[in-house]
């Protein structure tokens, strides 16, 4: 049975849709990112669920009941959202407590606890201050501490890293899923950065024009996104776009790339003869040594170094660009002009050009990881 199980929710303010029939499940324990550009009604979506705002139809259960008409401080849901709402009058340590003075914990164990998610969280050395003397990334802690002291068993979380320095938010990225997992709570975490809803959540669920376009593992809402708008929310450079329109050449699929013929993998047979977009992601193209058949002329316009990985800006004939990156580890820095590159045909992505959706093509046993190779010629 689901914690939390949402049907057809639509909410609206004023003369503007915000949620347009959202339907999502999260289960017992399971931690869900929703991700989605600023604007598409995250917060409003846990308001809901918090019974802040009420739907204008649709469902929400918590717990396998029906949630509707039953007031914030009646649902059991432990809350973080991104205004702090810290009590001014109260210092870091009592609003932390505040959840368990509520419910007439004794002072021990209301001690042992604010102590131990304080620690946890790297603000015990503010305890004592008044939230006008934290920073706002203490205030951020301080507001999440509060949520995860009660131990509730559904916890929503709005963006809680946002105010965070990078530093510690890099850190808490990579502690935040494991004491989730100890405290055992159903999380719906709200975050507008993809790769944190990648790191943090066993499913990711894409928030879209007022409905979840996705909800899926971060492997798969990565490699096989269901339309072109998921598929450009994730990446860093983003997905490469070009316009393609495959067609059979003595029974195998093939497109036009940069003024060559390339060879698709079988399985892409019955996109002949349609119009579509190639999404490549650029760290699926690989510069390689030498040319190899099926090649097209591309050009290394720029590199630019991004720390850990590079980013290269190349051009194919008829001045089409394409992003790729590689490690930065590189001994010596690459030199502009010709260059070859390798594309992953088992990564490529292809996208019916009018509806978006992504192409699936069919079962076809070729070998995994086959390249098509890409060159430059002046």
């Amino acid at each position: 049975m689901a914690q939390i199980e949402i049907r057809n929710l639509h909410k609206t303010f004023k003369d503007d849709p915000v949620l347009k029939g959202l339907s999502l499940s999260v289960e017992r324990g399971e931690i869900v990112t929703l991700f989605g550009p600023s604007g598409t009604g995250k917060t409003v979506l846990l308001r809901l669920l918090a019974g802040i705002y009420p739907p204008d139809a649709g469902t929400i259960s918590l717990r396998g009941r029906d949630a509707s008409g039953s007031p914030p401080d009646k649902r059991g849901i432990g809350m973080a959202f991104q205004n702090f709402a810290l009590f001014p009058h109260m210092t870091a340590r009592e609003n932390i407590a505040s959840a368990l003075t509520a419910r007439k914990t004794n002072a021990g164990e209301i001690s042992r606890k604010v102590e131990a998610v304080a620690q946890l969280l790297k603000i015990g050395h503010v305890l004592g201050h008044s939230p006008r003397e934290l920073s706002n990334g203490q205030k951020q802690r301080t507001a999440l501490a509060r949520a995860l002291v009660a131990d509730p068993d559904i916890l929503l979380l709005d963006d809680p890293l946002r105010n965070v320095d990078a530093k510690l938010r890099y850190e808490m990225r990579l502690e935040l899923p494991a004491l989730l997992k100890r405290v055992g709570s159903t999380v719906l975490y709200v975050t507008q950065d993809f790769k944190e809803a990648m790191a943090l959540g066993d499913r990711v669920a894409v928030l879209l024009d007022g409905q979840i376009a996705q909800c899926d593992t971060p492997a798969r809402i990565y490699a096989e996104p269901v339309n072109v708008g998921v598929a450009r929310l994730f990446g860093d450079p983003t997905l490469n776009l070009i316009g393609v329109a495959p067609q059979l050449v003595d029974g195998a699929p093939e497109i036009r790339l940069g003024g060559s013929r390339i060879r698709l993998p079988a399985g892409y047979s019955t996109a002949a003869g349609g119009r579509y977009l190639l999404g490549l992601r650029p760290e699926t193209l690989r510069l390689v040594e030498a040319p190899a058949p099926g090649t097209v002329a591309v050009e290394l316009v720029a590199v630019t170094p991004l720390n850990e990985k590079s980013v290269l800006l190349l051009t194919m004939q008829g001045g089409e660009e394409l992003l790729a990156s590689e490690a930065g580890d590189r001994d010596e820095p690459r030199r502009t002009g010709p260059a070859h590159v390798a594309i992953d045909r088992d990564a490529l992505l292809l996208f019916e050009r009018e509806s978006g959706r992504r192409f699936i093509p069919a079962e076809n046993g070729e070998v995994a990881h086959e390249r098509i190779a890409i060159t430059s010629h002046r």
